[in-house]
């Protein structure tokens, strides 16, 4: 495919048509490329997912130390190094993406993700090598990180690109119905791995099969993308320009929309920092501060994703029908209002009682799970919304929520207060709550930059 995308006349008018015409969507295309945006993140967090609820084998493979806190932390400190270097792959990968296509960009992520996957299973233990042990772990989260600095932002953008408007909330909540996937894909088998496996079989060569499983899914999901046609927005992009797409300055990302960036901040600060605490750090929560039972605990959260499954679809819908802004809203309000009692129970242990807590929590989650990928990138204009959304996000999710496992450990090791997951919940709520107050609301509109989008 060279630079200059031209789409097929099912996607987008000609050439002579107005500039305000609407654009004629394919639902057949339109399905296929939601397929296989969802599917890339599903890959991608088959892997978070993995790494989350098997940090406690990790951190005796990697980081032998006769104390379970230290290991912990240590195995998160890998876990949030790889979102020091998101931004720079944001930074990368989103311009990159501006200019040359979504999916030059999606396809090449998604080898990236693939590669720095399957090599953690590789990698031999402490025991075996030594130090060279946790520093290849860390090169190999540090290459993740990298690749998924463009993959959020690029699959949003790509699934809203296509959409039509009136189902842009809908089409979007299948992303993270992907993400959904991928958790769930990863703690049932770690689930499967931990009620089989022996506690030594498991620390010596168990840990390793959900991280070799990611080669041949990144085959499959590298399949799907290059198959795929460019969108529809950038299409028209590139036809006006009738040449290849000159380069938008970094600056012109930043600067030029730095209003819109800080409501992407504070979008994405709440919407990752809740779903960081609920579904990567509260299996370690459970098992780790908790005294949980580990297959138990593991169980909960799959009932949960599950349950969010179910809802994700439902809900993306009701933000095409009352709006993005209602339903974030409401997320925040509970989340404010509702993670002390929520968390209450689930320390209260019975597993009636965690169950409760967590679906609670899993029911507001899901708030966010099902509007942001439609409201995030209705935040920028089509010649630099890949760009500026890879910058926005992934220096949130890097500051705020690729950290909270690990700040939450230790402030709870700090202050022994083990309160403090719901109070971190809470304060994210709050910069969430003002940011949702003040963005415009998207839902059937079209996307800023691009024509009105209808299906065919």
């Amino acid at each position: 495919m060279t630079a200059s995308v031209i789409a097929p006349t099912s996607l987008i008018k000609s050439r002579t048509a107005k500039a305000h015409d609407p654009t004629v969507t394919d639902p057949a295309l339109v399905k296929r490329a939601v397929k296989a945006a969802a599917l890339g993140n599903a890959m991608e967090w088959f892997d978070f997912g993995v790494y989350s609820y098997i940090a406690v084998t990790l951190g005796k493979v990697f980081f032998p130390s006769g104390n379970p806190t230290a290991q912990l932390l240590s195995t998160f400190g890998a876990f949030a190094a790889a979102f020091l270097v998101r931004p720079l792959g944001g930074m990368v990968f989103g311009p990159l993406g501006d200019r040359v296509g979504r999916q030059k960009v999606l396809a090449l992520t998604m080898i990236m993700m693939a590669a720095g996957t399957f090599a953690i299973g590789l990698i031999p233990s402490y025991a075996t090598i030594g130090v060279g042990a946790p520093i290849l772990l860390l090169v190999a989260r540090l290459v993740q990180g990298f690749s998924t600095g463009g993959e959020y932002a690029g699959a949003s953008t790509f699934i809203a690109e296509y959409a039509p408007d009136k189902r842009r909330g809908f089409l979007g909540s299948w992303l993270e119905f992907g993400t959904l996937a991928g958790y769930i894909g990863g703690a049932g088998l770690v689930t499967l791995m931990t009620a089989l496996l022996s506690a030594d079989d498991l620390t010596s060569w168990g840990w390793r099969i959900p991280f070799l499983i990611a080669g041949p899914m990144g085959i499959i999901g590298l399949y799907l993308r290059l198959r795929l046609e460019e969108t529809p927005a950038f299409a028209a992009e590139v036809e006006k320009a009738e040449t290849e797409r000159p380069k938008v300055p970094l600056r012109e990302m930043v600067t030029g929309q730095w209003r819109a960036l800080l409501l992407c901040v504070g979008l994405v600060l709440v919407f990752n920092v809740t779903d960081y605490m609920l579904l990567s750090y509260m299996p370690s929560y459970l098992t780790s501060e908790l005294h949980y039972d580990e297959t138990h605990g593991l169980l909960v959260v799959l009932g949960v994703m599950a349950l969010m499954m179910i809802a994700q679809p439902f809900v993306g819908a009701l933000t095409d029908r009352i709006g993005r802004r209602p339903v974030i809203a409401t997320g925040c309000a509970g989340f404010l209002l509702l993670s002390v009692p929520a968390l209450l129970l689930i320390r209260q242990g019975s597993l009636l009682a965690v169950g409760l807590g967590m679906g609670a929590l899993g029911m507001l989650l899901v708030c966010f799970t099902a509007a942001m990928p439609s409201a995030l990138p209705a935040l920028f204009p089509t010649r630099v919304r890949y760009g500026s959304l890879s910058i926005g996000f992934n220096v949130s999710v890097s500051l705020f929520g690729g950290t909270t496992p690990l700040v939450v450990t230790a402030l709870i090791g700090a202050t022994g207060n083990m309160m403090m997951p719901a109070y971190y919940m809470m304060a994210a709520a709050v910069i969430g709550g003002f940011a949702v107050w003040r963005m415009a609301e998207s839902a059937g509109r079209p996307l800023p930059g691009s024509a009105p989008s209808v299906e065919q």
